[in-house]
């Protein structure tokens, strides 16, 4: 079973791949945290877990099912009218309703959180229940997991080895492997990260702006898969390389301002957990 790692490349690419699933995975982590941290404390590492678990699951499943993945890239149907064009897939249906429903979260997040009203006041929120926040996590972990394996399949050569690739049964090693060790990484980082999140509410609008940009991206990305066209023009999709240079960009801006921010002043309080174990609490 092991026989594909006493080539060096094959090293290699595990390597490579798993550096890219844990890039990849930034934005689920985020998105796990933000929805984590409005649950009770005793639920917030259990969410996190079962989160990246999920991740983990639909991953290792999509693989095994890597014919009928590449199948939702086929057409399902095609619509042709004087000033737009589209051939729409499996594949793009299901990115283009993870970039609505990620678009619509982060925006209603944003609203949430800066909302001053007298009623936080005035009432405890409830906190969210356990299964609510994992049926969201569940359902976005979907449409992040088919951009994690469709990543993994091109970078690992599953053409046999006389060919020069790994062969089905190696690549699929390689592939499983990676995405075991980038999960297992990320639940070790994912407790930290989202600690340091909610403690900074500046990081937590930052948080959820990235992830408007990553729903653009989305949208973006299942229109290009789709070959929809306005008026002749059709749309490309967003080089994850911009993202991810504005992602980082941004957080090494904030970082800086956090380091030589010399104002005494306490930073504003979101709408978060914290904020409402202290009104309970008096």
């Amino acid at each position: 079973m092991f026989e594909i790692f006493l080539n060096p490349n094959a090293w290699i690419a595990l390597f490579t791949l798993t550096f890219l699933e844990i890039v990849l995975g930034i934005d689920n982590i985020v998105f796990i945290s933000i929805v984590s941290n409005k649950l009770e404390e005793k639920n917030k590492a259990k969410a996190r877990n079962i989160g990246l678990a999920l991740a983990m699951i639909f991953r290792v499943v999509l693989l095994f099912g890597i014919s009928w993945v590449l199948s939702l890239q086929d057409t399902l149907f095609h619509f042709n009218y004087d000033w737009a064009e589209a051939s729409i897939t499996g594949q793009s249906l299901i990115i283009f309703g993870g970039g609505i429903f990620l678009l619509y979260k982060s925006v209603s997040e944003i609203h949430h959180k800066l909302d001053m009203e007298d009623e936080i006041t005035t009432k405890v929120m409830k906190h969210p229940s356990l299964a609510n926040a994992i049926t969201q996590i569940a359902l976005l972990n979907v449409v992040f997991s088919f951009d994690s394996i469709l990543t993994a399949i091109g970078l690992v050569s599953l053409k046999p080895i006389e060919q020069g690739g790994f062969g089905y049964a190696g690549g699929m090693e390689i592939m499983i492997f990676s995405v075991i060790i980038s999960i297992i990484i990320m639940m070790v980082f994912a407790g930290p990260v989202s600690k340091f999140v909610n403690e900074h509410p500046s990081i937590q609008i930052l948080g959820l702006s990235f992830l408007i940009l990553i729903a653009v991206m989305l949208l973006a990305e299942a229109s290009h898969l789709a070959h929809v066209s306005f008026f002749g023009n059709f749309v490309h999709s967003i080089p994850k390389g911009y993202l991810y240079f504005a992602i980082f960009f941004s957080l090494g801006v904030e970082f800086l301002n956090m380091k030589l921010r010399k104002s005494k002043r306490d930073p504003v309080s979101l709408r978060n957990s914290t904020t409402i174990e202290k009104i309970k609490n008096g």
